[in-house]
């Protein structure tokens, strides 16, 4: 499909969406990016980089966070918006759960909405995307890591979110799925994820990956947030191998690289792992 300028077919390649918080109180870029000029700046960085999208979020999703009002959110993001409708030659995504957040954002030039809450916050966040005709993504997620069958219980806690869309209009192609890495899972169960990715792919939607330099990774290699490259990069690497369609990163130059390297040798017909 046509996303603004962005030929989109998620079969094709991979498609990597860059970080942009907006916010005082990201878990690893925090306050960096919080005026616009320098989040205009950094996001114009990320597209010359090899961004296909830029994922602007106004309130930090990390673990203890403190929420914010709509308005406060909407105070930091649609100005941001606006500018970088006007400037990026690449599509927009808003990372929010309100829907009167996700609505403002699309009418200042977002194409997308990112919703780590997968509609089940604000259920209508998904008559905003159906109403706008916009992309959006289902991340799962769940205030407890009590599960008595992973895999099981997100791949179906993913399918509510999917017949909450549905059922506000939202087209089938227009969904994207993310098993939500990092959130309501402990370290085990989210390398545990990682390992059986694939598992995902018999629900039918486009995968999105979003393990950029969270807590597993650091606790797994014992490193702070600004050493993580790395291991995001082999994250994103097992993901695209695993069917994923998009990976969400902070470092979009290295992962770039690295998602192009894997796209040639998974098509080069010779790989067969």
């Amino acid at each position: 499909m046509k996303i603004g300028n962005l030929d989109f077919n998620p079969s094709s390649r991979t498609y990597i969406m860059g970080i942009l918080n907006v916010t005082p109180d990201s878990f690893s870029d925090g306050g960096k990016f919080s005026l616009p000029e320098s989040a205009v700046d950094h996001a114009l960085s990320m597209e010359r980089a090899g961004a296909d999208f830029i994922d602007v979020g106004g309130e930090s999703t990390r673990p203890g966070h403190s929420g914010i009002s709509s308005d406060e959110e909407m105070k930091r993001v649609i100005q941001v918006i606006r500018i970088l409708s006007g400037v990026l030659k690449i599509p927009i995504s808003i990372d929010t759960s309100k829907a009167v957040v996700a609505e403002a954002a699309v009418e200042a030039g977002a194409l997308f909405i990112n919703d780590v809450w997968g509609c089940k916050k604000d259920r209508d966040i998904a008559l905003v995307a159906a109403n706008k005709g916009v992309l959006c993504c289902l991340m799962h997620n769940r205030d407890n890591t009590n599960y008595k069958d992973l895999i099981r219980e997100i791949k179906a806690e993913l399918l509510e979110s999917v017949d909450i869309a549905l059922s506000s209009g939202v087209k089938r192609e227009k969904i994207i799925i993310d098993p939500g890495i990092g959130f309501g899972k402990t370290v085990e169960q989210n390398l545990e994820v990682l390992a059986r990715l694939k598992e995902f792919r018999e629900l039918g939607f486009p995968m999105l990956l979003g393990t950029s330099r969270k807590s597993f990774i650091g606790i797994s290699l014992d490193l702070p947030v600004n050493e993580r490259l790395e291991g995001t990069i082999a994250t994103n690497v097992i993901g695209i191998n695993s069917g994923c369609s998009l990976v969400r990163v902070h470092d979009v130059k290295e992962n770039f690289r690295a998602a192009r390297m894997t796209d040639i040798l998974l098509r080069s017909g010779k790989y067969n792992g």
